[in-house]
């Protein structure tokens, strides 16, 4: 199996996780003498099964990313370095969202406010981590494609 394959399997799986609580919480009382939709029994057991089988593919998934390298760098460490631009990415933005931000003055005596930073810098600096963030993803896309699961 891909690792793709794998990450796309661990996402249906977390949903059936979601669906299997909201089910089980949907058929956890009845009225007294009545008998709920569903076994609650049996929606217990999918839950433990599907768990088991979540619980299998992210190990996979964890030693693949931790054992696969592509062009010195494992997928661990790129995946690391992706969500870290994400992060940087988010908090720049913010704070150039903020600093760009100028109060107008209706009167020459009104306080003026003005950007504590050259937003244009700021902005072609985040424009470079935008470029580089697509282009890990892509990378990441690729690897994820190419890349056969560990340990399933």
């Amino acid at each position: 199996m891909k690792l793709a394959a794998a990450l796309m399997r661990r996402a249906d799986l977390q949903n059936k996780i979601n669906e299997l609580e909201i089910r089980l919480l949907h058929n956890a009382r009845v009225q007294e003498g009545e008998k709920p939709a569903e076994a609650p029994a049996e929606l217990l057991e999918a839950l433990h099964e599907t768990f088991r089988e979540h619980e299998a593919l992210v190990t996979a998934i964890n030693l693949t990313n931790a054992q696969s390298s592509v062009d010195g760098q494992t997928i661990t460490a790129r995946i690391a370095h992706r969500d870290t631009l994400m992060w940087k990415q988010r908090v720049l933005r913010g704070f150039l969202n903020e600093a760009s931000i100028l109060a107008p003055r209706t009167a020459k005596t009104e306080i003026r406010i003005t950007s504590a930073v050259d937003v244009r810098k700021l902005q072609k600096q985040l424009d470079g981590i935008a470029k580089e963030l697509r282009e890990c993803e892509e990378k990441l896309q690729e690897i994820n494609w190419t890349t056969e699961l560990i340990g399933l």
